[in-house]
């Protein structure tokens, strides 16, 4: 076995989104860095997640945005052309091939190490190759991990026999289920079966709680999409645990799965979507006193807490802040910076909103679930402000009453709700559902994280006819409220 040995400032362990962000910026700050990757460069989202799933919806929400508004709607009454959705997720996928990852890591001085890479020790990694060679990297810094996260599969007996999908198997399938089961009620299970459902399968949601879908969001949100998903003809069950899945007669044969209640049905695929893992569980944890499988906690500069000396930062979804590709990329920026300026000596800028703070991650998430209809959100829930003891007025509006919603569908349906901070006079959260209200969430995360006083809301004019004005009558709305309490 040849052996090889190499030194850097920093070495980043996994080219997802969050890894190859801090790689490049702690190459701008003048450290030279490396990264190790054992699959694509670009990780879950560009190849599994993000990029696939978005692209097989799509054609589901234009195709229902196009059946609301007259003169097209008899144009879309056919079904969708799966080979043509298919080639379309295929191209947004790069057909998974990541020569452009590659390209572009060459353009900003990173060096790459294809193969397995493990913690041996402080700021020591191995990384075995595909043809058996070890390469052993030295961090005179910083040693990185931005691994992720990987499904996390509830455990049955006899499940991996049963061949279940997980979200890759459900992004990148060649064929669609006349019956695909659905287990879990959160943003995966929603878009999963929003997709699958227009393409032509028969959907059963199965859900273990009672809280309704998108139990972490607004409650409005989770009925509007269940009431969608009915309507579509999805079978959303709540209260319904898995007891048992067996596929007995061959890989190509149905599922039988058991329920809580003893009943059982019948699927030709079952989508396990119940939560995810950290991939952390063969990367070399235990060398450095932690334990593989666990989170990594950080620090608000992204170092890892449990580790002394601080020279191992976690950035992304393996660090448990907030499991989306764009906070991951978020924290690679601010942990990139924060490297460069430890490195140098430099004073880190790291109060509220500074260019070393991660505040967004605690203020300002922001997410789009990309179901019909879209479920957009950003800052505080009303339920998250009341545990946090915040004081807050929340202003809510039937979208359907803005012209710009009018136009936009025949029958629009749509609601919004914006949390203002009683004492500050600020907007700390903000919540749409309906159609075309992912273009609303920047505004949002604009108004939030400038901490905009309300008043001067009133001067961020809004272009008539457009959704936008929604933001107009939720000031009007909060306006007439206080005016008559005084």
């Amino acid at each position: 076995m040849n052996s090889t040995s190499r030194v850097y400032d920093v070495v980043v362990l996994g080219a997802g989104p969050a890894g190859e962000n801090l790689a490049d910026r702690t190459r701008a700050a003048g450290l030279t860095s490396v990264i190790v990757e054992n699959e694509l460069l670009g990780g879950e989202c560009s190849f599994w997640a993000c990029e696939p799933s978005k692209a097989l919806l799509r054609p589901v929400v234009a195709r229902a945005d196009a059946r609301r508004v007259p003169g097209i709607r008899a144009a879309v009454q056919g079904p969708l052309d799966v080979a043509a959705v298919f080639a379309h997720r295929d191209k947004m996928s790069a057909y998974w091939q990541d020569e452009d990852q590659v390209e572009w890591l060459n353009s900003v001085s990173v060096d790459l190490v294809r193969g397995h890479g493990r913690l041996e020790g402080p700021r020591q990694v191995v990384v075995t190759t595909a043809d058996g060679e070890t390469v052993r990297l030295t961090a005179r810094h910083v040693v990185a991990v931005a691994t992720g996260t990987v499904t996390a599969f509830p455990d049955l007996p006899g499940l991996e026999r049963a061949r279940p999908w997980t979200n890759r198997d459900a992004t990148a399938a060649r064929h669609v289920p006349d019956r695909l089961a659905v287990v879990g009620g959160g943003v995966v299970a929603v878009e999963m079966a929003t997709a699958f459902q227009a393409l032509g399968s028969q959907v059963t949601m199965l859900v273990r709680g009672h809280n309704g879908l998108l139990n972490r969001m607004e409650p409005f949100a989770g009925e509007m999409v269940t009431d969608s998903l009915r309507s579509s003809g999805v079978d959303v069950r709540f209260g319904t645990s898995v007891s048992g899945v067996v596929r007995e007669n061959g890989p190509e044969s149905p599922v039988q799965v058991t329920l809580s209640d003893g009943q059982s049905l019948i699927a030709d695929e079952i989508l396990f979507a119940t939560g995810r893992s950290p991939h952390t569980a063969d990367i070399g944890l235990e060398t450095i006193g932690l334990t593989p499988g666990d989170w990594l906690n950080v620090d608000d500069s992204y170092r890892v807490t449990d580790v002394p000396e601080g020279w191992l930062y976690a950035v992304g979804d393996v660090n448990h802040r907030a499991l989306m590709t764009h906070q991951g990329k978020y924290q690679a920026r601010i942990a990139g910076g924060v490297i460069g300026a430890r490195a140098k000596d430099e004073q880190l800028d790291d109060g509220k909103w500074g260019a070393h703070a991660s505040t967004a991650d605690i203020l300002a998430v922001p997410q789009v679930v990309f179901s019909e209809p879209e479920v957009t959100s950003v800052g505080l829930t009303t339920k998250e402000a009341e545990s946090a003891g915040r004081r807050v007025d929340v202003v809510d509006y039937d979208m359907s009453r803005i012209a710009g919603a009018v136009q936009y569908a025949d029958g629009y349906r749509g609601t919004a709700r914006v949390l203002i901070d009683a004492d500050r006079g600020n907007v700390v959260g903000a919540t749409f559902v309906g159609p075309g209200t992912q273009e609303l969430l920047y505004s949002a995360t604009v108004a939030i994280t400038s901490e905009v006083d309300i008043n001067r809301l009133w001067h961020a004019v809004p272009a008539f006819p457009t959704i936008s004005e929604v933001w107009l009558r939720i000031l009007e709305t909060y306006r007439d409220r206080t005016e008559k309490r005084t």
